[in-house]
């Protein structure tokens, strides 16, 4: 295994930074959407310099780049390596406490923040594959971190390491870190010109040897409700409750399918996350998830007839159903450029696992920047549970990690261009 000496230290000094993203101060017009990520995106860039880097940019949108020398004299094509500044605002990322558990036992671990939280390896079967390993887990009182801040100190450190070691074959390498990726933003002020890169490679991924090169295609949609308020006391015949309305709105979904709680593999999803409003109007936030593109369409149909149906029994209520674009499956995109993931499985083989090919079930950096012409596949940093206070990572996964790396630097040093 490769030598990583300070990868825990960075990785718990990145996590004690809050840097959750936040969809309101986005919505607003603040980019990145949390001062945590200039902080953490300014202490990358000083780091970098001091490991003898002189390009480092650190811009005013909070994005990092940085680029790793060439130690061959031939021409080689150019890759990237990606991780996101921010995390997830389902779960507190303030005052980040990890916990540290050397030579894991493979019994139940009781996070100590709070004691109903707890750590059960027949519910997370993860954990059994790193018994007598380093796990960090939360105290249970906000999340890790691990998304993205795994990611963050497995490139840090490799960088570390290939500097350190000029003997390793590689060519240019190009790092950037981006922001507010955990509410669909990351490369919104990303030009691909600026990487500068044939194939990047987002750090963001779970189990170690693990590959991802297809996405759900996304949409979210916003249901608006509309309904009429009047003094409860005089309300008889008058009033059209918009939060009953929602309430009705919500059971007309479909309970056994299209849930993400019944669903698996590569069927969709259609999933209310927020609720918003009262008597007078009610807006109701879903994301629309599916790896086949069209069936998104279907998802948005669905919504506007479970509206139009409210109506007719409703008549004086309003019900708008609005989509946006997120993100589309990075599979076609990918496709174009087959060394991305056939170099990335034969690194994994090199750095002594067998590579596993699955499907996310959400997006990355890597679906939006795909669509920009970069292909973009994912690759494991040992986040496992991720926005939760469950969340957990493995020391010697992100190791091994690194060690990936090191070994995609090499086989891309011998690609042609």
């Amino acid at each position: 295994m490769i030598d990583t000496p300070t990868l825990l230290e960075r990785f718990c000094r990145y996590v004690r930074i809050d840097t959750e993203a936040s969809e309101t101060r986005n919505a607003a017009g603040e980019y990145p959407s949390s001062p945590g990520q200039l902080i953490l995106g300014r202490m990358l860039a000083v780091e970098l310099r001091a490991l003898g880097i002189e390009d480092v940019v650190h811009t005013p949108k909070g994005l990092v780049f940085a680029t790793i020398p060439a130690t061959v004299e031939h021409d080689t094509p150019v890759i990237a390596w990606l991780a996101h500044l921010d995390t997830s605002p389902e779960t507190s990322g303030k005052n980040v406490n990890p916990q540290i558990h050397a030579n894991y036992d493979g019994s139940d671990i009781v996070l100590p923040g709070d004691k109903t939280k707890v750590l059960r390896p027949r519910e997370f079967p993860d954990l059994q594959a790193v018994i007598g390993k380093t796990i960090i887990t939360t105290d249970g009182t906000t999340l890790l971190g691990a998304d993205n801040k795994a990611g963050i100190a497995v490139i840090m450190e490799t960088v570390a390491f290939l500097l350190r070691h000029p003997e390793i074959p590689h060519g240019r390498i190009r790092i950037c870190f981006t922001c507010d990726e955990e509410i669909g933003c990351g490369v919104l002020h990303l030009d691909p010109v600026q990487l500068g890169a044939v194939v990047a490679y987002t750090l963001d991924g779970m189990a170690q040897g693990e590959i991802e090169a297809e996405t759900f295609s996304a949409d979210k949609a916003v249901v608006t409700i509309q309904g009429i308020n009047i003094h409860p006391s005089i309300a008889k015949g008058k009033m059209v409750n918009a939060l009953r309305l929602a309430g009705k709105f919500i059971d007309r979904l479909p309970q056994q399918t299209l849930a993400p709680e019944v669903t698996a593999g590569r069927e969709g999803f259609l999933h209310p996350y927020q609720i918003d409003g009262g008597v007078m109007e009610v807006k109701i936030s879903f994301l629309l998830r599916d790896f086949v593109t069209t069936k998104l369409t279907e998802q948005a149909n669905l919504l506007r007839e479970i509206g139009h149906q409210l109506e007719r029994e409703y008549p004086e209520a309003r019900i708008t159903v609005t989509t946006r674009e997120q993100y589309r499956n990075m599979a076609d995109g990918i496709a174009k450029e087959p060394r991305a993931v056939s170099l990335a499985q034969e690194a994994t083989r090199l750095a002594g696992m067998e590579p596993k090919m699955l499907s996310i079930r959400g997006g990355t950096d890597g679906a939006l920047l795909t669509a920009k012409g970069v292909p973009t596949p994912n690759l494991s940093t040992a986040e496992h549970n991720p926005h939760s206070p469950l969340e957990w990572t493995c020391l010697e996964e992100m190791q091994s990690a690194v060690g990936v790396l090191v070994e995609l630097a090499r086989v891309w040093a011998e690609a042609g261009e």
